[in-house]
This record gives structure tokens, C-alpha cells and sequence, in this order.
């Protein structure tokens, strides 16, 4: 069974920082690029980062680059974000994914998901 497992969120002031974690069992995890995706009601699910299983190589959104990181621990079988500096719009589920290829941005290049962590930011 695969399973990817999120936690870490939570309700958080503006300005505030966060990092969720992805617990990933059931595949080869050091084979699969892990990202990380965002949705609010209504709206498209959001591309936020990814980690190339391949060579470490990680890809941003623009509307989080310089405050989210993306990190591996391929022996704990788990991926990170860390996000720093949060606004209410970051307010969202946010949710990992992996993806047999070595680049993927697109959702449908993900083969797995988890069902996500609410983060609200509110004052």
C-alpha cells in the first residue's frame, strides 16, 4: 500500500512559519521526485515545489520562491516544506505528491498523493 501521510499544519499570524513534513511508505522514495501542491476551495489545485529524485534539483513557484523550501530525508522515507514569512493566502490544503519522472510540475505527472494538511494564516 502506498501511502503518503502529511502533517505539520495548522493555524498560524502572518509572518509566521511553518514546516510540513510528508511521510512517504510503500515505494522506492529516493526514487521519486516529491512536490508539494496547495488548494483552496474553488480554485485550481497550485504547483508549490518539487525535488528531483534524480539530482536533487528543486523547482519553485514564483509566489513562494525565497520563502518555502523543499527537503528530502531519503532514510526517513520523508519530504519537507518549510515555509517562512506566511500570508493569509497561503492559506490553503497543502498536499505532497510523488512522480516517477525526474522533472514534474504538472498534477498529472504525479502518481500518488496524500490527502493533505490544512494551513490557515489569519490574524
Amino acid at each position: 500500500q502506498v501511502q503518503l501521510v502529511e502533517s505539520g499544519g495548522g493555524l498560524v499570524q502572518p509572518g509566521d512559519s511553518l514546516r510540513l513534513s510528508c511521510a512517504v511508505s510503500g515505494l522506492r522514495f529516493r526514487l521519486y521526485t516529491m512536490g508539494w501542491y496547495r488548494q483552496v476551495p474553488g480554485k485550481e489545485r497550485e504547483f508549490l515545489a518539487a525535488h528531483s529524485y534524480r539530482d536533487g534539483h528543486a523547482n519553485y513557484a514564483n509566489s513562494v520562491r525565497g520563502r518555502f523550501t523543499i527537503s528530502r530525508d531519503n532514510d526517513k522515507n520523508t519530504v519537507y516544506l518549510q515555509m517562512n514569512n506566511l500570508k493569509p493566502e497561503d492559506t490553503a490544503v497543502y498536499s505532497c505528491a510523488a512522480s516517477g519522472q525526474s522533472r514534474a510540475t504538472t498534477s498529472y505527472e504525479y502518481d500518488y498523493w496524500g490527502q493533505g494538511t490544512q494551513v490557515t494564516v489569519s490574524s
